[in-house]
Order: structure tokens, then C-alpha cells, then sequence
């Protein structure tokens, strides 16, 4: 089994979740993504597209205080991450 160190759905470091990672539907702790992007084994935004996730999480860093190039940085991996393999 892939242990995963950043949410494959939005980039951020499983570490810094504080909720301690999203859920499956058996309640089990999620070793793939976050609890702001996965809870009870669903996406909490299913519908959302691979730029507009970039945009959230770009916003979401400006707003603690980045960069918006330092967001730019964070954000550019999105795509290569697992949840948007399928989707390009």
C-alpha cells in the first residue's frame, strides 16, 4: 500500500490536517486525502475541475499570508496528483 505524504486530491501535507486526514465509509482514517477534500469515502467537492481546485488552494494560501507566486509554486503539481489522472 502507497503511503501518501500530500493529499492527492489538493497538495497539502496530510501532516498539517487537522482533522488527521479525510474518512472511508467505514470510518477509517483516508491514507490518500484530506479531510477538506474527502469525508465518509466521497469527495466533499465532486464536481470540481483540476484548475478550479488549483484556484482554491492558490486563494487559500494567499489567504495565510503567501505570495501569490509562492502560492503559484505550491499549486503547480496539482494536476500530477492521483484524484486528476484520470481526468486529462
Amino acid at each position: 500500500m502507497t503511503t501518501y505524504k500530500n493529499c492527492q486530491s489538493c497538495g497539502m501535507p496530510l501532516a498539517k490536517d487537522e482533522l488527521g486526514g479525510g474518512t472511508e465509509k467505514n470510518g477509517t482514517k483516508s491514507t490518500k486525502y484530506c479531510s477538506h477534500c474527502y469525508m465518509n469515502g466521497e469527495f466533499t467537492l465532486p464536481n470540481i475541475t483540476v484548475d478550479e481546485m488549483e484556484e482554491r488552494v492558490k486563494q487559500k494560501i494567499v489567504e495565510f499570508g503567501m505570495p501569490k507566486f509562492i502560492a503559484g509554486v505550491f499549486t503547480r503539481n496539482i494536476p500530477k496528483l492521483e484524484r486528476w489522472k484520470i481526468e486529462k
